[in-house]
């Protein structure tokens, strides 16, 4: 693949809590200019970059982030403010402890709450495989494929580990028809991304795989 085909399927991130809007500049004119499919930023810098790059550039940001146990309703509230503040599209956590329990009532209730707020934008879920058994991904399949979520989504980057080929190719077996893959954390070389996209992701989460290629 050539960069500029990698590039197409990067969330270019930056969640980092020190992030300054200088910071959040770099990165959106780094997006631009590598034609990423998004930038992924914290739900404060939302609107910021709404104001400055209007829809020169998508918008991804996160919600119930990084722990996924705020209430569903805040998680509602969050996406309801992230959509009016310029967000095309949504990350959401699920609530790894009610998945642990077999809650999975309220993870799927959760996931199609968040659903409904965002219809009509794109809504990526992160269920944080690294604290997952493989039962529980193939439970969180159905789950996120049943909700109508657009995406599945391995990892925050936040946790213990990140993505793996292993997860991604897992997921692709067990999801539904119309669910993609988000490959996230620990992805920070053309070389990592071409791996995953290879192995079915169709997007990737990555604060370093463009900077990279543009700062050498």
């Amino acid at each position: 693949m050539t960069p500029q085909e990698i590039f197409e399927k990067v969330d270019h991130t930056l969640l980092s809590v020190t992030a300054t809007e200088k910071e959040y500049i770099t990165l959106a004119e780094e997006a631009v200019k590598a034609h990423a499919a998004s930038v992924c930023v914290a739900p404060s810098a939302v609107r910021f970059i709404k104001d400055k790059y209007g829809d020169s550039l998508r918008i991804t940001t996160v919600i119930g982030f990084p722990n996924g146990y705020a209430t569903t309703a805040t998680k509602v509230a969050e996406t309801l403010d992230a959509i009016a503040g310029g967000a095309d599209e949504v990350d959401m956590v699920v609530h790894v402890g009610k998945v642990k329990e077999g809650d999975y009532d309220y993870v799927l209730r959760d996931v199609s709450a968040v659903r409904a707020a965002s219809e009509g934008y794109v809504l990526k879920v992160i269920v944080e495989t690294c604290l997952l058994t493989e039962e529980e991904k193939i439970k969180l399949c159905e789950i996120v494929t049943k909700a109508g979520a657009d995406y599945i989504k391995t990892s925050t980057g936040f946790s213990k580990a990140g993505a793996t080929v292993e997860d991604v190719l897992l997921f692709k077996k067990h999801i539904g028809k119309g669910v993609k893959i988000k490959a996230a954390g620990g992805i920070r070389t053309l070389e990592d991304a071409e791996k995953f996209i290879i192995a079915g992701a169709d997007r990737i989460g990555a604060s370093a795989v463009i900077k990279g290629y543009y700062n050498k």
